[in-house]
């Protein structure tokens, strides 16, 4: 990179912090996409059975700490900020922050592994309109690749399945399946992606280390009934495996780096419910998190930016972009553009 960056930015997703929070977040995430008030009300009772507080903020604190304690154990001396794209502290309002405080120029981690419209050309766009916001003394920012093959956080989910594994009886554990689990997209926004690629080569990754049956499978659907999105459904599948005559199912949540509402919700209630009442026994891996190899990886990521520490991923595919092309991830332009309307 040719200018050397005098800060970090993670980027996430946001998540409301309060009851009152909860509907306008909603109608932000929303906004301009035509989903039905009825739809949003259902999604604001997963947050209200939470006291109406989404985890992933405090989270991305605990995930802040931690990369903050790698950087100066490994003496890189580098301020880290925080900015979300739909909710406080809103990326914006983060520019002027590290405007202020002098910043340059910014490495951006999002928190997101996979290519998609939504994961990844979504933040470089509201990156760039919160530069515009700010005005054109705003920070340079730089996004830093996807990373859904490096060894960091293949490492890191190995591990957690291996430990969900742990959970179950010795009676059916040899013989469970392995379901990983990421959030559905429309098909227009899959075609116009690696997403459904990078997700199979991730889990093909992690189940080198282990010799049982595996499936990919999707949650939290949304938009319309008649826009086709990624399927199985995660609640469907279950109930197939079990007419199958499968007795446990160890649920990889492979598409997520926390446990936010959707997690929560998604697997902890709704398919832990469903493999309750179909007799399936039922194991949840945890998301990569604060997990250490994880949190070295964001290290690495940035070292391999700054130094030109080479660049490691696993697999055929090798390292994705650091710029990514113009039309990467793009969809074509729709009146209503189908939306994620629960998404963190």
């Amino acid at each position: 990179m040719a200018d050397v960056p005098d800060a970090i930015l993670l980027v996430s997703f946001g998540g409301p912090e309060a009851p009152d929070e909860v509907l306008p977040f909603l109608e932000r995430v929303t906004a301009g996409r035509d989903i039905p008030r009825a739809r949003l009300d259902d999604v604001a009772e997963h947050y209200f059975a939470h006291g109406g507080r989404s985890p992933i903020n405090d989270q991305n604190r605990a995930l802040l700490a931690a990369v903050r304690a790698r950087f100066a154990e490994a003496g890189l001396d580098l301020p880290i900020y925080w900015g979300n794209r739909n909710w406080h502290p809103f990326l914006a309002d983060t520019l002027r922050t590290m405007r202020d405080d002098g910043v340059k120029r910014a490495l951006c981690f999002v928190t997101a592994a996979y290519s998609s419209h939504s994961s990844c050309r979504q933040y470089r766009e509201d990156l760039a309109a919160a530069q515009a916001d700010v005005g054109a003394d705003a920070p340079a920012l730089d996004k830093i690749r996807v990373f859904y093959n490096h060894p960091g956080f293949i490492g890191a989910q190995r591990e957690l399945v291996d430990a969900a594994l742990a959970q179950l009886d010795d009676d059916v554990r040899d013989d469970s399946r392995i379901v990983f689990v990421t959030h559905s997209i429309p098909h227009t926004m899959a075609r116009h992606s690696d997403y459904e690629a990078q997700h199979l080569d991730a889990c093909r990754l992690v189940m080198e280390d282990f010799s049982h049956d595996w499936d990919l499978v999707y949650c939290s659907r949304s938009g319309p009934p008649h826009v086709a999105w990624l399927e199985p459904d995660i609640n469907d599948h279950l109930r197939e495996l079990a007419s199958a005559g499968t007795r446990a199912a160890v649920v990889v949540p492979i598409g997520f780096v926390s446990d936010h509402m959707e997690v929560i919700h998604d697997l902890d209630v709704e398919a832990r419910e469903i493999a309750d009442d179909i007799e399936l026994r039922f194991a949840r891996a945890a998301t990569v998190g604060t997990h250490p190899l994880f949190v070295d990886m964001v290290l690495e990521l940035v070292r391999e930016r700054i130094d030109s520490t080479p660049a490691r991923a696993l697999g055929i595919r090798g390292p994705s972009y650091d710029v990514c092309p113009t039309d990467c991830c793009a969809i074509p332009l729709q009146p209503n553009p189908p939306a994620i309307a629960s998404a963190e």
